[in-house]
C-alpha cells in the first residue's frame, strides 16, 4: 500500500517522499541479496537534525551583518537593499528547492543565508522600537520548537489525518487573508484588523502563531515517515530546509505579536 503524506508546509508536499516507497523496497531486496546495508545513503532523522543545525548557523551568521550595520549607523535606509536581496532571493531559492529537490544540498544553505538577511534587518528595526523584543522572540520560537518536539516524540500530540486536515485548512485560510490584505494594500486599502494593536488583531496573531507552531508537528511527522521509507540522502537537506521555512514564519509571527502587545501598554 502506498503511504500518502500531507503537510501544510509548501516545502513538504504529499509527493516529496512518496515516490521513494517503491524504490526503497526494491533497493532493500537488492542490498539484502548483495549483503550491503539497506539504509546506506538513505535519509535519517539524525542527519536531518544535523542539517537543520547547519542551516540555523548560516542564518544566524548572515543575520549579524544587517543587525550590526544598522546599530552602527542607526540609518534604516541602509537595511533596505539587504532586506530586498534577502526577501527576493529567498523566495526564488525556495521555489527552486521545492521544484528541484536534488538541489537542496546547495540551495538550502543559500536560502538560509537569504533569510538571515531578512531576519537580521527586520529584527534590528523591531529591536530599535521595542528593546529586548528580539531575544524574547528567539526564546519563544525555540521554546515552542522544543516543547512540540517533546510532545510529538512522547506521543502527546499525534499527526492524525484529522489533525493534518485541520492545520492545512487553517494555514490555507491564513495565506488567503494575508494575500488579500497585500492586494488591498496595493490599492491603498488599510486592513486595520491585521496590522493594528487592537484586541481583535492580537487575537488573530495568537491564532496565526498557534497554526504556525502546529505546522512543526506536521513537519516532524513528515520527516520521520520519510526516514522510515529510506528517502535519498539529499532529502535530509530538503527536510531541514522545510523545517527552516516553518521556523522563520513562526519567529516573524511571534515578533509581530509581541510588538502588538507592547503597543497596548
Amino acid at each position: 500500500m502506498k503511504t500518502a503524506f500531507k503537510s501544510s508546509n509548501p516545502a513538504l508536499s504529499s509527493k516529496s517522499f512518496g515516490g521513494f516507497v517503491g524504490a526503497r523496497a526494491a533497493g532493500a531486496n537488492v542490498n539484502a541479496t548483495a549483503g550491503a546495508r539497506p539504509d546506506a545513503g538513505a535519509m535519517t532523522i539524525q542527519g536531518t537534525v544535523d542539517k537543520t543545525a547547519i542551516l540555523l548557523a548560516v542564518l544566524i551568521f548572515t543575520a549579524i551583518w544587517p543587525w550590526k550595520l544598522f546599530f552602527d549607523s542607526r540609518n534604516p535606509e541602509l537595511l533596505l537593499p539587504w532586506l530586498g536581496i534577502g526577501a527576493i532571493g529567498g523566495f526564488v531559492i525556495a521555489l527552486m528547492t521545492i521544484f528541484k529537490k536534488t538541489w537542496a544540498p546547495v540551495t538550502a544553505p543559500i536560502y538560509a543565508a537569504c533569510e538571515g538577511l531578512v531576519l537580521g534587518s527586520t529584527s534590528a528595526l523591531f529591536e530599535l522600537r521595542y528593546p529586548g523584543i528580539v531575544l524574547k522572540s528567539v526564546a519563544l520560537t525555540f521554546g515552542t520548537l522544543l516543547t512540540l518536539l517533546v510532545a510529538y516524540r512522547s506521543g502527546a500530540i499525534r499527526a492524525t489525518p484529522g489533525f493534518k486536515r485541520g492545520v492545512i485548512a487553517a494555514t490555507g485560510a491564513i495565506v488567503l487573508v494575508y494575500l488579500g490584505s497585500f492586494v488591498l494594500g496595493l490599492f491603498g486599502v488599510n486592513v486595520g484588523f491585521i496590522q493594528s494593536s487592537s484586541p481583535l488583531s492580537i487575537g488573530i496573531s495568537l491564532v496565526v502563531v498557534g497554526v504556525a507552531a502546529l505546522n512543526l508537528v506536521l513537519d516532524f511527522d513528515f520527516i520521520e515517515q520519510g526516514s522510515k521509507l529510506g528517502a535519498p540522502k539529499y532529502m535530509e537537506w530538503y527536510g531541514a530546509f522545510a523545517l527552516l521555512v516553518t521556523l522563520v514564519w513562526l519567529y516573524l509571527e511571534i515578533l509581530r505579536l509581541l510588538a502588538k502587545l507592547n503597543d497596548r501598554r
